[in-house]
């Protein structure tokens, strides 16, 4: 949700439909309806299967909402719970505003103004009855919200015409309400001081980062004597004699309930102390996690992400991958990649002819002309121009549209930048050495680290080989830390030499490891986690869990093509990285005692 209308034809405005989020999928005549919770709803809305069945599509998946229309043909939201308590679904509508999959092919990286058009000629072909196509308009954001809101709909969302098909929360589709709205946790209830018998207000609740329930204030009204003697019911079922609150505020009175309902609420505003106000019932919903129900926060926008310039341009010859597919990754990939590319000095390896081509690497951006970069202060590297940080989304397409393709960081935020806060063992391997020894080799560094007691986390270069990365709390210098990795790395050398060397150049480390500690002194820098790599097939150095080490096919196993559904996952192998805490004292004094 943001704040400010986009303007400008580079986006299509919709309108923002008040009902469920539905995903349906065709498969040979097959139609099944699921809610974005993977909810099948299929014998639900039987009769809108059959109409999905009419247009006999081979295959597709089909993005919509489903609504139902008031008496004026505004969606109503109370009108869509009503139907679904009562079973009477024939007048439900679906409006369909995308099409990821058709026909066995995957549309999720084709531009939106070209699966729109492909899915308004299937949808128009035919009379569908409760299917239609959600229509854009014309009109710029700022008057379609202001039309919008006088006809009384929810909202708008607005979408870059260029954008892909994200599974996720992306900048490049945004949405504009007309009223502050969002769904709440029932934590309790209030009885009724009157003769019907029903609840007298409903108890809010919000969830934080951790999934811990804070108090958001109550709300009494939205509710006909029907729905209240039915909540009541409801309620009464899941009653509880503790609090499911985190903190236990004073204000925080009633019946409490155990936290299984969702509530979608208007309000006027927030309080200052996290309370809606001049709240209004609009109903339960069933398809939305309870788990996940934060404070909805309006985002400051700006619209600055450039226009990419030859997205077609092909920039590896061995795959066929464009300049689109690198921006396609790099986009998908900013919230994983960011937090590893803010607050530290970033060099680019740059291909302005593609990584067939000339390659150059960089690191004063006083030349470039990219939206966001950061220069930083000239003191970290006295006697030479400003180095550079990427900390946003518009640095970080900016700087692919400006053909970077690799981005490499120092070991040390600016923050603190004469402590270290990470080591790099980066596994180069020799020639002929077979990658099952590679993943032998890192296993046991693994587990040596393990013994000196330091945490660590492996990533694939996404070149030949594998980065074991220690991360450090700052507390040595750029020498110690320097002399501590080149300390482990000999060690290993000499207990294993058949596996492991110290020294590089090729002729050391045929059928051997060479372990690189080289990359941990002042100035050094190494490819960031996420970054792409300008090598044929475009491999990606992507943060993996230990237990996935023997899966791994090469240091380039997931590469800009394959990485959607890695970086679509919820799950993060280095979920602890950044909070863990360590020095290198205790490990230095074991590593001397052996």
């Amino acid at each position: 949700m943001v704040d400010t209308a986009p303007a400008g034809d580079g986006w299509v405005n919709e309108i923002k439909f008040d009902g469920y989020r539905i995903l349906a999928r065709i498969d040979k005549g097959d139609v099944r309806l699921f809610t974005r919770n993977g909810n099948d709803w299929t014998t639900k809305f039987n009769k809108l299967a059959l109409n999905l069945k009419e247009l006999a599509l081979s295959s597709a998946w089909l993005d919509g909402e489903l609504v139902m229309l008031g008496k004026t043909g505004v969606p109503d939201f109370g009108a869509l719970q009503s139907a679904l308590e009562t079973k009477h679904l024939d007048e439900v509508q679906y409006f369909v505003f995308d099409i990821p999959f058709y026909d066995g092919f995957d549309l999720r990286e084709a531009r939106l103004a070209d699966r729109r058009a492909l899915l308004a000629q299937l949808l128009n072909t035919s009379s569908l009855g409760q299917v239609r196509f959600s229509e854009d308009f014309a009109a710029g954001g700022g008057d379609m919200l202001r039309s919008a809101c006088e006809l009384g709909l929810e909202g708008i969302i607005s979408k870059r015409k260029d954008s892909f098909y994200v599974s996720g929360r992306s900048t490049n589709w945004i949405k504009l309400k007309c009223n502050q709205r969002q769904e709440f946790v029932v934590v309790g209830y209030t009885e009724s001081q009157g003769r019907n018998g029903g609840i007298g207000a409903l108890l809010l609740g919000v969830t934080d980062d951790a999934g811990r329930l804070h108090y958001a204030g109550k709300i009494g009204t939205g509710f006909t004597v029907e729905t209240s003697h039915r909540l009541k019911e409801q309620l009464a079922r899941i009653t509880s004699d503790t609090s499911p609150l985190f903190d236990k505020p004073k204000d925080a009175q009633g019946i409490w309930v155990n936290p299984e309902l969702v509530a979608e609420v208007t309000f006027k505003e927030w309080t200052r102390d996290g309370r809606v106000r001049h709240g209004v019932f609009k109903g339960l919903r069933s398809d939305k996690p309870v788990v996940a129900i934060p404070r909805e926060v309006v985002h400051k926008m700006s619209f600055s992400v450039p226009k990419i310039s030859n997205p077609d341009r092909i920039i590896d010859e061995s795959t066929g991958l464009r300049k689109l597919d690198l921006v396609s990754y790099y986009e998908l990939g900013a919230k994983w990649m960011l937090p590893h590319l803010a607050n530290r000095p970033v060099a680019f390896l740059r291909a302005p002819s593609g990584i067939g081509g000339e390659l150059f690497f960089q690191k004063h951006g006083e030349a470039l002309k990219i939206e966001g970069l950061k220069q930083l202060d000239p003191a970290i590297d006295p006697g030479h121009p400003a180095l550079m940080e990427i900390d946003s989304i518009e640095a970080l397409i900016g700087a692919a549209q400006m053909n970077v393709v690799e981005f490499h960081t120092w070991n040390a935020t600016t923050k603190n930048i004469e402590k270290p806060d990470r080591i790099i063992f980066d596994l180069d391997p020799g020639e002929g050495l077979a990658w099952s020894t590679m993943l032998e080799a890192a296993g046991l560094i693994h587990t040596f680290l393990d013994d000196l007691g330091l945490q660590n986390f492996l990533k694939t270069s996404g070149g030949k080989g594998l980065h074991v990365i220690v991360p450090l709390t700052p507390h040595d210098g750029w020498e110690m830390v320097k002399e501590s990795s080149k300390a482990i790395v000999e060690h290993l050398a000499t207990v294993i030499p058949s596996r492991f060397v110290a020294k590089s150049g090729p002729r050391n480390r045929v059928g051997k490891i060479f372990v690189d500690y080289l990359r941990n002194g002042r100035g050094a820098t190494s490819v960031a986690a996420f970054s792409a790599r300008a090598r044929p097939g475009m491999g990606v150095s992507m943060p993996c869990s230990w237990e996935e080490l023997p899966s791994l096919t090469s240091g380039a196993h997931w590469t800009i093509g394959n990485a959607r559904q890695r970086l679509e996952s919820s799950d993060d192998p280095w979920a602890n990285y950044l909070t863990t805490t360590q020095t290198l004292r205790t490990a230095i004094s074991r590593l001397t005692k052996e």
